[in-house]
């Protein structure tokens, strides 16, 4: 899970008042196989300064950013439900300064000019005029009081077609699944609208041009996003209603069961390396496979996953966040605190780190994705799935996960269940050599054609 890049920093600086700081810095986050570009936009106002933050190669503009505090040359800011914090100084025009990712110190400058970086080549993204219709809609989910964009297209203008309606991974994704210059759903709805195939792809709440707060969202309140886009199909003319299916990827994978089983009249399901296994089961799985990947050494390992098992534990004993804080600080001051100390951690930076880290762990949407079983939804779909997985998906470990939806539709009965790992792909079903996530940026692939065949082969089986 998590098929974005999740930053995960702590503040090193407070304090206020100098120069005149307002206006744009960009900067270039550097990290293993990605180069990413980074705009804070400062303003000024009567208690301080305040800011937004844009990452533009993922997309996304307009990030508050609350806190931003600058004094004696030196700039701090920070996004607390995100995790992000940064400390710069000023030094001939640029901040210099550095954050962290994952305990991870990232060097990153921010300046006045704005950065040009090239464009990677991506070749399976199609080039308009498209050999179909396509068009931008908006549909309302009634639940949330939210309006949600995205894109339609139909193999022809006029018609009445199948469907399929994708679902996109955890973090918040526009509706091309866009990340590290690649656009997944853009090929993918590309392929199956060329297959003959209708396909709906949205922005995620809070995302795009989507209405609605990301960060307060479960994954079952994304649900109710896919069925406002199920029901926003049904009353299109050029929609066959009898042949509506959902596509998710990661927690997509998770989301597609939860409508399906609400919904009897969904046609099919295709999971993308859709979870399978508990929470806290796929974290410390994919805790275990990237460490193991980035060179950690096993003891180091067993130690991490030892503190994280404790951690998780917690989480699924105590629903209540308030509870559940002290409960997690105690575990990482014994267990995590002395960790970091013994490696030359500031303690002051390791008190922050792990106050960060807190924040994240009982927020509406970790604490209840680290609870959630989504077996007991699974035994209960009775329309036919497919399910895939790469070989090399470091995140959502393809074994364990096929045999877990396995035996839950084993458990169920359903025999239209077909699962499946593709050789050699990692997480976004690229071709790779080793499914590290530092590999994503630098395959000029954006999805198997292998994996793309699979998918719209299987589903004109079923319609």
């Amino acid at each position: 899970m998590k098929n974005t890049i999740a930053f995960l920093l702590f503040l090193l600086s407070t304090t206020l008042l100098a120069q005149d700081i307002t206006g744009a810095w960009n900067g270039l986050l550097s990290v293993p196989g990605t180069k990413m570009r980074i705009t804070i936009n400062i303003t000024k106002s009567d208690k301080g300064y305040l800011g937004t933050m844009d990452s533009p190669d993922q997309n996304v503009k307009g990030i508050p950013v609350p806190v931003v505090l600058y004094e004696n040359n030196i700039l701090a800011f920070s996004i607390p439900d995100a995790g992000i914090d940064y400390r710069g100084n000023y030094d001939g025009n640029i901040f210099k300064g550095t954050f962290t990712q994952n305990n991870y110190p990232i060097p990153l400058d921010l300046g006045r000019d704005e950065i040009k970086i090239q464009a990677p080549k991506r070749p399976q993204e199609p080039v308009k005029p498209y050999p179909y219709h396509s068009e931008d809609i908006t549909f309302k989910n009634e639940k949330a009081g939210i309006s949600l964009a995205g894109t339609l297209t139909l193999p022809k203008k006029e018609g009445n077609f199948p469907a399929v309606i994708l679902i996109s991974g955890s973090g918040p994704q526009n509706r091309d699944e866009e990340l590290l210059g690649h656009k997944p759903f853009l090929v993918l709805a590309d392929h199956l609208t060329k297959n003959g195939i209708a396909v709906l792809r949205y922005d995620d709440r809070g995302t795009g041009s989507s209405q609605g707060s990301f960060t307060k969202a479960t994954t079952q309140d994304f649900a109710t996003d896919t069925e406002a886009a199920l029901a926003y199909l049904k009353t299109r003319k050029e929609i066959n209603k009898n042949k509506i299916g959902l596509a998710g990827h990661s927690e997509g994978g998770t989301i597609a069961p939860i409508v399906a089983v609400g919904h009897p009249d969904v046609a099919f399901i295709v999971l993308l390396a859709g979870t399978a296994i508990p929470g806290d089961e796929l974290m410390l799985l994919q805790n275990y496979l990237l460490g193991k990947a980035n060179g950690m050494p096993d003891d180091e390992l067993k130690k991490l996953g030892a503190i994280n098992k404790k951690i998780y534990d917690a989480i699924k004993l105590e629903t209540d966040a308030k509870a559940l804080k002290p409960k997690l600080q105690d575990i990482f001051e014994k267990d995590l605190k002395p960790l970091f100390i013994s490696k030359g951690v500031p303690q002051a930076q390791v008190t922050q780190y792990i106050n960060v880290q807190i924040s994240e762990l009982i927020s509406p949407w970790y604490s209840n994705f680290i609870r959630y079983n989504p077996q007991s939804v699974l035994e209960k779909v009775k329309c036919p799935i497919l399910a895939l997985n790469g070989e090399k998906d470091l995140q959502v470990a393809p074994v364990a996960n096929l045999d877990a939806i396995k035996r839950a539709t084993e458990k169920s009965g359903n025999k239209k269940v077909l699962t499946k790992q593709l050789p050699g792909l990692n997480h976004l079903f690229q071709e790779s050599t080793t499914g590290s996530p530092s590999e994503y940026q630098e395959i000029e692939q954006t999805f198997s054609p292998a994996a793309l065949n699979e998918i719209s082969t299987w589903i004109l089986k079923q319609i």
